[in-house]
Parts: structure tokens; sequence; C-alpha cells
């Protein structure tokens, strides 16, 4: 067998570790898509910080790139919803992600937070809530 092809046996068993390690975390880069127009709202890039806690950022706005946000309050408040962070300090819980926090840069209001991969790993099931999680809203979003 040639070196070349031994190279690329090897690259292709790496992408597929890759792809079944990705449907196990919700680490990278999701797409939102808006509750109301149905139409894609933002990428999420999620990462893992080194005590295991998960954070989100958005990366990209389809409609409105230069939005800041109005409502929020303190450090957020004027700035570009573009990089912001907008959820933080999810922990591993089982199959899923909990007690965390997400902000919602329409109205600025923070929530509590959830998440769950589904769909083998490719949609995550995002909830913010208040106070019980039976008081909330539930957003799928895709992987990219």
């Amino acid at each position: 067998m040639s070196t070349l092809w031994k190279a690329a046996v090897v690259a292709l068993g790496f992408a597929a570790l890759s792809q079944i390690a990705l449907a196990d975390s919700p680490v990278g880069s999701w797409k939102t898509i808006d509750d109301d127009t149905k139409q894609a709202k933002a990428v999420v890039q999620i990462a893992e910080a080194a005590n295991g806690e998960l954070s989100g950022k958005i990366v990209k706005l389809y409609q409105n790139p230069d939005v800041v946000c109005e409502a929020c309050d303190g450090e957020r408040k004027g700035k570009s919803v573009n990089g912001m962070t907008i959820l933080w300090g999810l922990k591993k819980d089982g199959d899923s992600w909990a007690n965390g926090k997400i902000l919602d840069p329409h109205n600025g209001k923070i929530y509590s937070a959830k998440m769950k991969l589904v769909d083998g790993g490719k949609k995550l099931e995002v909830r913010g809530f208040l106070g019980v999680s039976l008081l909330g809203r539930t957003q799928v979003w895709e992987r990219q």
C-alpha cells in the first residue's frame, strides 16, 4: 500500500472519529432559527472551558448584523450582538447540560438554561426558562 493511500485511510479514520465525538458534545457551531419567520437568525459558537462549563457566543447574524443590545443591562448595554456571549455556565448533567444562563438579546433578559443533543447530535434543543423549566421556550438549533 502506498504511503499516500495509508495517509488517506488514517485521515478518513480521524474524520470518522471526530464526527462520533461531535455527536456526544454540543461544542461547535449552531444555526439558530427565528421563532416567528422560521428563517436562519444567527450562528452561535459553543465552546467548553477547562472546568467543563459550556458557553456560547454569536459569531454571525444573518439579518441586521450591526444590531446592538439596547435592552441589555450593564456591560452589554449598547454593545454589538455580533460577538456577544449569550450562553454560559452550562454543566454536563447526564445526557444534557444544565444550570446555565441564556441571554435573549432582543429583550435583554437573562433566563435559566439547559440543552440537550437530539437527532444523533445534528440538532440541539436549547431551553430558556424562568423558575421551573415548565415556564419557558425551547428552540432547536442545527449543527453547522
